[in-house]
């Protein structure tokens, strides 16, 4: 197998960036440096944002750059992408059909794990980017997946979440995360995707259990694979690619 250099287009925040180097360095199996995976990240913190764009609160449009420092990864030898950004997916097509590398797409993975597992309604906690755009909405059709999202206050309460607390490193009121949880739940959700890297951050320092999948942990995992390397600490994760 030839050589996987792992590309990290981070930026997208720069905390679900360092979480995702964080964990990936984590969940390789390895007895010593070597046997870990070679890794470059980009984290361009300046790109515009994502969900401004989509929802035309801004022009200013994120996938030059995006393209631009992907372009730069494929330079320093990555020959595959992980986008620890699931907002940034919109713009996946886009940004694959100028890389000569593949990249591994957030929004599929997870829901293939989601329908590899049973699950058959899940709720969709996320931007308002991603939820608007029903950039899980429109994939997880192919997987017979029904997909759920908050009401307005709650989508308010996500975002508040991510905008307010996560993104400004403050602490989150779990109070208002469980209260979107529960609509979801109440609703039939079978499960929950934390659609959104800041979310992920979440799941790590309150200890949400299995009934959330995060994204990030799915593209993890798929990473790891990817690469040619074992994912260890997964446990609810099948190692063959």
């Amino acid at each position: 197998m030839e050589k996987q250099i792992l590309g990290i287009l981070g930026g997208l925040g720069p905390m679900s960036s360092a979480y995702f180097y964080e964990m990936i360095t984590e969940h390789t199996k390895a007895e010593c440096d070597q046997d870990h995976i070679d890794i470059v990240l980009s984290s361009s913190a300046t790109t515009p944002d994502r969900t401004g764009y989509i929802l035309g609160n801004t022009e200013d449009n994120p996938a030059p750059r995006m393209i631009e420092d992907a372009k730069k990864l494929v330079q320093f030898g990555c020959n595959v992408i992980a986008i620890p950004c699931n907002t940034a997916h919109y713009f996946y097509s886009e940004l694959q059909e100028n890389i000569d590398v593949p990249i591994i797409n957030i929004i599929y993975e997870t829901l293939k794990y989601c329908a590899d597992n049973g699950a058959k309604c899940i709720g969709i906690m996320a931007t308002d980017g991603t939820v608007k755009t029903e950039t899980y909405q429109r994939m997880a059709q192919q997987f017979g997946i029904r997909c759920l999202v908050p009401s307005s206050e709650n989508q308010q309460r996500v975002m508040d979440i991510i905008y307010g607390s996560v993104k400004k490193g403050k602490p989150v009121d779990m109070r208002e995360f469980n209260k979107v949880s529960a609509q979801l739940r109440k609703m039939g959700a079978d499960k929950i995707i934390l659609g959104c890297t800041e979310l992920s951050v979440i799941k790590r320092n309150y200890n949400l259990d299995s009934f959330y999948i995060d994204a990030l942990e799915v593209l993890c995992w798929r990473s790891i694979l990817h690469c040619g390397k074992e994912p260890i600490g997964f446990e609810d994760f099948d190692n063959e690619l």
